[in-house]
């Protein structure tokens, strides 16, 4: 099966109950042949209305910090855990939420193939809901981002900040952790770029303590 084949079974999706409101399947998109694949939440606002991710101010500080780390959306593929927009509708007008447990696990049909097609040698996941549903269940992003973990989707997986995150946290002078963003996608990239030219090896490594013993998963 194809990548499109999957968008055009996706976007007929009823699995949950974020099909009765939404605008769009917020599918992926990006480079299908690349060997870093990068993982958020889900869509909001903006996303539901164009049909890709990370397009709001999340996504236009994420296209910042792809291109000081010397990358661009061609470079990489994008995705969500889950496809479809989470918004509470109690006062009439939509504010965005958390997906349930119930939704994101509806929505693995979608992300596990969607994962498998690709095959990328390392998932970067963006912000600690990615990392808990990919890594592991209580995974800790202030403690454990930038560190590599297996994966059962690709050689190894690395978590991040989230965009919104470092937005809500840029004040008083602060960048509101942007730089980890930037550092920790170079990483993921350049981990990527080794593991290309690598043979497979076993995916059973436990994540490392310092960069050093990290450095020895390649």
């Amino acid at each position: 099966m194809t990548l499109d084949d999957l968008r055009g079974e996706a976007i007929e999706c009823q699995a949950c109950g974020l099909a009765e409101r939404r605008t769009n399947v917020v599918f992926g998109e990006g480079n299908p042949r690349s060997p870093l694949v990068l993982v958020g939440e889900g869509p909001g606002d903006n996303e539901d209305k164009t049909g890709r991710p990370f397009v709001g101010k999340a996504g236009q500080l994420l296209d910042k910090a792809l291109a000081d780390a010397g990358l661009s959306r061609n470079d990489v593929y994008i995705c969500n855990t889950v496809k479809c927009r989470a918004a509470d509708w109690s006062t009439g007008r939509p504010q965005n939420r958390p997906p349930t447990e119930e939704e994101t696990l509806a929505c693995r049909r979608w992300l596990i193939p969607q994962l498998a097609v690709i095959a990328p040698k390392v998932i970067l996941c963006v912000g600690a809901p990615s990392a808990k549903n990919l890594i592991k269940k209580n995974f800790a992003i202030t403690r454990e981002r930038g560190q590599y973990f297996p994966c059962e989707f690709s050689r190894t997986a690395i978590a991040t900040l989230h965009p919104s995150y470092i937005l809500r946290n840029q004040y008083g002078g602060s960048d509101g952790g942007y730089a980890l963003l930037v550092q920790d996608i170079q990483k993921a990239w350049m981990a990527a770029q080794r593991l290309v030219n690598r043979p497979e090896e076993p995916k059973d490594e436990p994540a490392a303590e310092d960069e050093g013993e990290q450095l020895e998963l390649f």
